[in-house]
C-alpha cells in the first residue's frame, strides 16, 4: 500500500460484470477531475490464444484437463505484482493490452488474441487494476498487499454463468456448449485461485438473482436489476455511513452488521455513494504526502 501512490483493484471473473464497476469508476474520476492510469488482468495472460490453446493441450494430454486463464501459471503475476510494487513506490510502471476480437484487431493493426507491446503508462494520481487476479495471495505472490482499495465482484454462481454465456455468445461467437464446456473446465481454478479472493477484498459487491435461475445453461434471458437484489459486504464496517447509506437506497436494509441489502437497481447509485468518498480519502492522504 501507498500513501503517495494509491491502487485500487477490481477482481473478478469472466461474467462477473468487472466491466460496469470500472465505467462507474471512470465516471467518478471524470466527475471529481481525478487522473487515472488503467491497466486490465487480461493484458498480464501469459499465453496468446494460440499459445494459449496449445497449452491447454499439452497440459490435458499430461493428465491435467483442468488448466486454464484463473489459474496462477497461466498469467505472468510475478510481473503484475512488480507493476504494483513500482507504482506504489514511484508512481510508474508498464502495461499492453490483449487484442479481443476483430474490432479490436483492426484498430492495432494485429491479429485478434495477440499482445501489443509493453509500454509505460503515464503520470497519474492513482492506478485502476481490473481483471482476475487483483488480490492474488499464493505462497509465492501477495498482490493484495499492495493494494489500497480491493474491492470484489461476484455475483452468485449461476447469475455469473448465465452472465458469461449469453456475452460469450453474442460478442464472441461461441456456442452454449463450448462456453458449458470452459466453465466446467475452470471450476478448479475457480475455486483456488478467484473464490479465496473476496476474503482479501474491502467491499464486496454481490449480485443476486430473485427470479428462478435453476439451470442457467438453458436461461434465454439474463435476470435484470429490477429482478435482483444487491449485497454489500464491507470488511472493516468502521468509518461507513450506514444510517446515511439506507437513507440514500430507497428499500435497503442491513442483514448483517457490516452488510447492506438494496434493490439491483439501485447497483451505480450505490457504488457511486460508497466510492465516492473513499477515492476522496485516497487523494486526500496523497496530497498530505506530497
Amino acid at each position: 500500500m501507498s500513501a503517495k501512490h494509491p491502487i485500487i483493484s477490481i477482481t473478478g471473473s469472466s461474467g462477473a460484470g468487472t466491466s460496469t464497476v470500472q465505467h462507474t469508476f471512470e465516471q467518478i474520476f471524470r466527475r471529481e477531475g481525478i487522473n487515472a492510469a488503467f491497466i486490465e488482468g487480461d493484458a498480464f495472460h501469459r499465453y496468446d490464444r494460440r499459445s494459449m490453446k496449445e497449452k491447454v493441450a499439452q497440459e490435458a494430454s499430461a493428465g491435467n484437463p483442468n488448466f486454464t486463464h484463473f489459474h496462477a501459471d497461466a498469467n505472468e503475476l510475478e510481473i503484475l505484482e512488480g507493476v504494483f510494487e513500482e507504482y506504489g513506490r514511484k508512481g510508474t510502471g508498464r502495461t499492453r493490452h490483449y487484442i479481443h476480437d476483430a474490432g479490436e484487431a483492426e484498430c492495432y493493426g494485429q491479429e485478434a488474441g495477440t499482445f501489443t507491446n509493453w509500454e509505460p503508462f503515464p503520470e497519474s494520481d492513482l492506478l485502476f487494476y481490473e481483471g482476475l487476479h487483483g488480490c492474488v495471495v499464493t505462497d509465492t505472490l501477495n498482490l493484495a498487499r499492495h493494494c489500497d482499495l480491493k474491492i470484489g465482484v461476484v455475483p452468485v454462481i449461476n447469475l455469473e454463468w448465465i452472465q458469461k454465456i449469453h456475452r460469450d455468445k453474442a460478442a464472441r461467437g461461441y456456442s452454449t456448449e463450448a462456453v458449458t464446456d470452459t466453465i466446467l473446465r475452470r471450476m478448479p481454478d475457480y475455486v483456488h485461485f478467484i473464490t479465496p479472493q473476496f476474503s482479501q477484498t474491502d467491499i464486496n459487491f454481490q449480485r443476486v438473482p430473485i427470479v428462478d435461475t435453476s439451470n442457467p445453461f438453458i436461461a434465454r434471458w439474463i435476470p435484470t436489476a429490477d429482478e435482483s437484489m444487491l449485497v454489500i459486504r464491507f470488511t472493516n464496517p468502521r468509518g461507513i455511513d450506514f444510517p446515511y447509506l439506507l437513507s440514500m437506497l430507497h428499500d435497503s436494509f442491513m442483514s448483517r452488521a457490516n452488510s447492506i441489502v438494496c434493490p439491483g437497481n439501485k447497483l451505480e447509485l450505490a457504488m457511486q455513494l460508497v466510492f465516492t468518498p473513499l477515492i476522496h480519502k485516497l487523494i486526500e492522504r496523497k496530497r498530505r504526502v506530497s
